[in-house]
């Protein structure tokens, strides 16, 4: 595997099989971690990210969730376990986690169970996840899930996208709690940050943002 440096503080590491992409942003002595994909190789993630150093130092581990699906939310109990971290990510995705859903979740898509868990930070739209420094802005981006989020990293005009939007194409609407219409509002409203780069939740960086989204949303409607 290897390690993409976005910034001096964000890495990028690639999804394994079929797992999301994982990403570590570090502020201090503070880490949020991204997504955790299915937990399958979550040792490979873990040990690209102590051997560049990423873990050395951390007193705070913060896991945000973009939304609930097993891709991206399987190895949340291990990440867990290893960095004692705590959970974020939207109140209706934190809602699904903890009550364990799994005909959401999807994770009998993969052969697996999902453990519900605690999510300790809930939040709504407009709400920041704060990592030592740094304040992430949660924006609420129904359509793939009924709880999808984005986080917008103003200062760096960095975009974590989940599912929502991809390079070249948008997350599917067709599963538990998705809606071919409420993706078209998010993406819309998507359009209009000031983003330079969009780091999604599958595949490469997102670098024309307005241009790839008005593709986009002239193929959906």
């Amino acid at each position: 595997m290897i390690p993409i440096i976005i910034r001096p503080n964000i890495l990028m590491l690639r999804g394994i099989h079929l797992d999301s992409n994982v990403y570590f942003l570090k502020s201090g002595s503070e880490l949020l971690i991204v997504d955790t994909g299915t937990g399958v190789y979550w040792n490979r993630y873990l040990d690209v990210a102590k051997r560049e150093g990423w873990l050395q130092g951390v007193s705070r581990v913060v896991i945000f969730n973009t939304h609930e699906h097993f891709d991206h939310v399987g190895g949340n109990l291990i990440f867990k376990e290893k960095l004692n971290a705590e959970f974020a990510s939207h109140i209706l995705t934190a809602k699904v986690l903890e009550e364990g859903d799994d005909y959401v979740i999807f994770s009998y898509y993969y052969g697996r169970k999902f453990e519900p868990h605690k999510v300790d930070i809930k939040l709504e739209d407009g709400e920041k996840v704060k990592v030592g420094k740094v304040k992430l802005t949660l924006i609420h981006t129904p359509g793939h899930t009924r709880g999808s989020s984005c986080l917008y990293y103003e200062e760096e005009r960095i975009m974590f996208t989940g599912d929502t939007v991809f390079a070249g194409t948008y997350g599917r609407t067709d599963l538990p709690t998705g809606s071919q219409e409420k993706i078209v509002e998010s993406l819309e409203l998507l359009r209009d940050f000031d983003v330079r780069l969009g780091l999604p939740g599958h595949g490469k960086v997102i670098k024309n943002w307005k241009e790839n989204i008005e593709k986009i949303l002239r193929v959906l409607k």
